[in-house]
Formats: structure tokens, sequence, C-alpha cells
């Protein structure tokens, strides 16, 4: 993306100096084409007559622990057999804009961060942002340990948050909005700016200093960015093939290196093996594991197979994949759930387990055998509830740009 950029901002100062330029978001000339009202870069100066703030643009400001997208066309749905004959994701070909994703999941000690800030705006509030520890327990196994410290103790810092309903991802990714952009105006602001800032108030998007929404992502999103097809490009936009995981093959196995044999992802082998034998542990994590460990995709995401599942955006209906647009596609209403169109899901009368409240989630975990570790199984489960298997990670939009 760097080097792209660098090169569009080189073409456009060999055309300035041929005086042959057109304006740009970048370089935006010093009047309006259309009024010839001057621009300045001084707020103050917008208040004399004929003039008009234009602050100095450099792209959108990057976002700490965040990976570059570029969208495209895909093929959204499962390349796994439908052993469970549920055909909820049945093959499609999709675009998706780019946008930005967390390299990892969100991990314990972000979780912890966010508890001491949001303990600031009361009690309330911070026992509404505390996990749900009690996912762990069971009445005929003995998991008192992961209880009482999986998400405080130090040792387990940088493994995977659980036991976050989506309601509370959801409300983690605006703090995280409030907390970055905060930082980015005190950084890059004038002294307007980083005064508002440091009051808390809100920076406007015209500033160009600070970045969109944190937000969860997409279904659609979370599909592109496991495959992470672009290892596999070839000639005339084809691919040379298509991927079950999120690496190459059909093995669950690493074909290369001094990590010849390992396992690509923490995940379940099978009845009763989540580790392997010790002395020579196969994926070597009981439970959860650090969220860097394992080979990054072609993206360099970690983790979009095994270690957590992960929640992102749609609520779940079956027919998605057919309903939904092929450009960006999401489903976050109930729309087309109405008589006319067959769709009846009552829910109060426990005629389905599906309402507007069930949220999908995706990938598999360490809990989960490797049916679920292919990028388009699907499952869902409602929005204020928790499991030991279920975490996840950000998303953003690229704006404004066209690729």
């Amino acid at each position: 993306m760097r080097i792209k950029n660098l090169v569009y901002f080189v073409s456009l100062a060999l055309l300035a100096a041929c005086g042959g330029s057109y304006p740009t978001a970048y370089y935006p000339g010093k009047e309006s084409t259309k009024t010839g009202i001057t621009y300045t870069e001084d707020a103050e100066g917008a208040e004399e007559e004929n003039t008009f703030v234009v602050r100095k643009y450099e792209g959108q400001p990057d976002a700490p622990g965040m990976v570059y997208i570029e969208g495209g066309r895909f093929v959204m749905g499962s390349f796994e057999e439908d052993v469970l004959q549920s055909m909820d994701n049945i093959e499609r070909t999709v675009t998706v804009s780019s946008f930005y994703m967390d390299e990892t999941e969100v991990a314990n000690i972000h979780w912890l961060e966010y508890l001491q800030n949001v303990l600031d705006s009361g009690q309330r509030y911070y026992e509404e942002a505390l996990p749900d520890t009690t996912v762990w327990a069971a009445e005929l196994a003995f998991n008192d340990m992961y209880v009482d410290q999986y998400l405080r103790y130090p040792g387990f810092r940088y493994f995977p948050v659980v036991g976050v309903s989506w309601i509370q991802a959801n409300n983690y990714c605006k703090w995280r909005t409030s907390i970055v952009n905060k930082v980015l105006a005190m950084e890059n602001g004038n002294d307007e700016e980083i005064a508002a800032a440091e009051a808390g108030e809100k920076i406007p998007l015209e500033s160009g200093i600070v970045v969109p929404a944190f937000r969860l992502p997409s279904e659609a999103e979370w599909d592109y960015a496991a495959q992470a097809l672009i290892g596999l490009q070839d000639l005339d936009e084809m691919y040379a093939g298509r991927r079950l995981y999120p690496w190459d093959g059909h093995s669950l196995r690493n074909p290369y290196g001094d990590q010849q044999g390992t396992f690509m992802a923490n995940f379940k082998r099978g009845r009763g093996d989540y580790a392997g034998i010790g002395g020579m542990l196969n994926d070597a994590a009981m439970i959860t594991d650090w969220i860097y460990a394992n080979p990054p995709n072609d993206f360099g995401l970690y983790n979009m197979a095994g270690n957590v599942s992960e929640w992102v955006e749609d609520i779940y209906r079956p027919l998605s994949y057919q309903d939904f647009d092929d450009l960006n596609p999401v489903r976050n209403s109930g729309f087309l759930d109405d008589e006319n169109w067959g769709y009846i899901y009552d829910k109060p009368n426990y005629t389905t387990f599906i309402d507007n409240h069930v949220r999908v989630y995706k990938g598999g975990s360490w809990k989960d055998v490797a049916y679920w570790l292919a990028t388009g199984t699907r499952r869902y489960l409602e929005e204020d509830s928790a499991t030991s298997t279920i975490g996840f990670r950000c998303a953003m939009i690229r704006t404004g740009a066209n690729y």
C-alpha cells in the first residue's frame, strides 16, 4: 500500500511540474474550481471574505494494530462439504471494498486497558464491560484456574479475550474509536483540535487527522480476509485455485521448513485430543493460545482459523447468501422477514431460534474440530451471550479512495 501511494504522489508531483495536473484530495490547488474562493489552512483566515478552510491531507491515518486489506472479487461461501445439510452458506461471487482489519484477535491485555478506562465512567459501565469469566466453569471439569485467572493473570496477557458478548464487543469498538482519535488529535491537531481532544469532544472527519469508526467486520469482509486469495493470484485476474482454510491446500499441517508437520491452527483434533501427547504436543495449546501463534495468512492476519471463533456484524439468516447485495454484502436487519416473502421467524412462539438478536460468528476455535476451520462455515448465537470459544477483532473502512 505504501509503495502504491508513493508512486501515486510522485506521479502527481510530476504532473504538477509539467503544469498539466488536475486538483486532487492531496493537492486541491489554491482556490475553488467552481467559485474561485481562495483556500486557506488557517481556521482564523476562514472568517475573512472569500476564503475556505482546506486542511493539508496525506491520506487516512494509520490505526494501531491494523492491516490493510485490498478489496476485490471472491467467491463467498463454503468450499467444504455441507455435512450438516444446513444449506446456509451456498457459494456466491461478491465484491468487497478495501478495508482494514486487526492483525490479531483482541487480547486480555487490551480488554484490561478498556476496563481501567471505563471505570472512570462509573461502576455501572465497568460492570457492563466485564467479561463473563464463568464461561470456563463446568460441573464435570476442573477449570477453576481459568475462571479465576484467565482474564487477569499476566501470563495470559496476550491470549484472546473470551466471555465477551457481541454487544460488549461493539461497545469496545466505540470506545477504541474515541481513544485512538483522541491520541491522533493530540499528536497531529492544531491548538483548537488539541483543546477539543483534551475536553473529550469529537474531532470532525473534515480535519483529516482522525480515523473512521472501529467496528466488527461484516461476514463478507471476514470471509474475504480469511481466505487471503492474493497469494493465489495468477494472470488475467485468475486465481490458481480455491482455499478451504486460510492457507494453501487441504492439509492442516505446515508443509514447509522447520515447522513442517506442525498444525497450522489451534483446534481440537478429535475426541478428548486438544493438544497432542506430552513431549510432542501438536498445537501445544489445551485451550486458547498466544495471539501471534501459528503462521499468518497472506494478508498478514493471525489465527483466522482456530484459537477462538470471532463475532461479525451480521444477524443470522439461512438465506443471507441468496438475498444480500453482491457489492459489500451485509445482513443487519430483518428486511424481507415477512409473510409476503415467506420468511417467518417466530421466536417468541418457539418456532425458531432466529430473530434480529442472533449474530453470526466465524472461524473454528480451540474446542472445535477441523470442519469449523473452513472459512465458509458459519454459526450463530444470541448477541448478549458469551462463551469460552468466541472472541473478536475489529475492522475499519478505508475511506477517501476507490481501491
